[in-house]
């Protein structure tokens, strides 16, 4: 199989497959137990699927971008098919917009973590570790008392791990500065757009 076959065959898998998990989120939501509920109804959570899917196909970082477009938009397709099928109302136009603003961004960082280049794979899984962080601490201060504090704290919990690996696996000073400051970037952006989502939704 040639390269441009095996590209468009990785991309229509990713697509595939997040038909099927956004499907997957909206049935979630009735069935996952309540300290884990969240993740079907969380940034994070189509964040962490898009980032996956992305990463197993390996593109470049313009191909990631594109892919993170693509899996992100049709996790939310996928998620209002879903949901109509059980006979529940969902609007996907404010969701495709944020997949389609923040896709790029995911899929590049996924596709930059399973790259060669150092300082690339640093700003990569430091921009996804701010996600997580992000999501975590808005779970525990906005939404605290509807939700459990359970999914939350394994999101800030994932985001610190991944820091601490990628630094420890890229060896270099350069890099763990290059991880913590994109994160703590990622975090701060995200927290004002959450922000303004809130006044949007």
């Amino acid at each position: 199989m040639n390269a441009s076959l095996r590209a468009i065959s990785s991309a229509l898998a990713v697509l595939a497959a997040s038909l099927l998990l956004g499907g997957l989120t909206s049935w979630a939501q009735g069935v996952l137990p309540d300290a884990l509920a969240s993740f079907a109804n969380s940034p994070s959570g189509w964040t962490v699927l898009t980032a996956l899917l992305v990463a197993a196909a390996r593109p470049s970082l313009t191909g990631g971008a594109a892919l993170g477009v693509a899996s992100f938009v049709t996790l939310v397709l996928g998620y209002t098919v879903a949901s109509q099928l059980r006979g529940l109302s969902y609007d996907p136009v404010l969701w495709s917009v944020v997949g389609v603003i923040a896709g790029p961004f995911v899929g590049a960082a996924a596709a930059a973590i399973m790259g060669h280049r150092v300082v690339h794979a640093a700003l990569g899984a430091g921009t996804l570790a701010g996600v997580l962080i992000a999501d975590g601490i808005y779970g525990l201060t906005v939404v605290a008392s509807d939700t459990s504090p359970v999914y939350w704290t394994l999101c800030l919990a994932a985001g610190a791990a991944l820091i601490g690996v990628t630094a420890t696996r890229l060896r270099t000073p350069r890099a763990a500065a290059g991880v913590v400051a994109s994160a703590v970037a990622a975090t701060g952006v995200l927290i004002l757009g959450y922000g303004v989502l809130n006044g949007v939704s």
